[in-house]
């Protein structure tokens, strides 16, 4: 595989294993913990998915591939009920198989062409780093938001404890 080729397929697989993440996290809280928020300047699990539904299609289906944007960001922030876990999770769910097949067929040649999602002159490279970062940061806020509201450890690394990977590693 090529560079372009590694990253691409990278890029596609990172977006589903957090989709995943969030996807679990969405069948571990009751529809009023997703729409739950301790204060006005926080967000609630629901907005995060709204907001990361929102962001990719205008960054990966409209930037990268052309489609109509049609994305009304302020209302991702806005909302504070009437989209269940079920609806949110639908939402999520073709939104990325969407993305991530957009993704995985960019062809390498145009990882340098320059767009503008949401007014940025960017490469379609720097398009798609852009969303997978952006997704993480959210889907760590998801996930922090459902140990707090659930009490429960999502279990994600569970596997690496007494692996002994972490043998010798100093911590300052």
């Amino acid at each position: 595989m090529t560079a372009e080729e590694i990253f691409l397929k990278f890029s596609a697989d990172k977006l589903e294993q957090l989709h995943g993440r969030i996807q679990d996290c969405l069948t571990r809280l009751t529809p009023e913990q997703v729409w739950t928020r301790n204060s006005e300047n926080e967000n609630a699990v629901g907005n995060l998915v709204l907001h990361l539904s929102g962001n990719v299609r205008q960054w990966i289906g409209s930037g990268v591939a052309g489609l109509p944007d049609n994305r009304q960001r302020d209302a991702e922030f806005d909302a504070r009920a009437g989209v269940s876990p079920r609806e949110l999770s639908e939402i999520l769910r073709t939104t990325v198989a969407n993305a991530a097949g957009i993704i995985r067929e960019v062809p390498a040649a145009r990882l340098t062409e320059r767009i503008r999602p949401q007014g940025h002159d960017v490469t379609v490279l720097e398009a798609i780093a852009h969303v997978v970062e952006h997704f993480s940061q959210h889907t760590g806020q998801i996930m922090l938001l459902t140990k707090m509201l659930t009490g429960q450890d999502l279990g994600y690394y569970r596997h690496l404890r007494g692996s002994g990977l972490a043998a010798g590693v100093r911590l300052p």
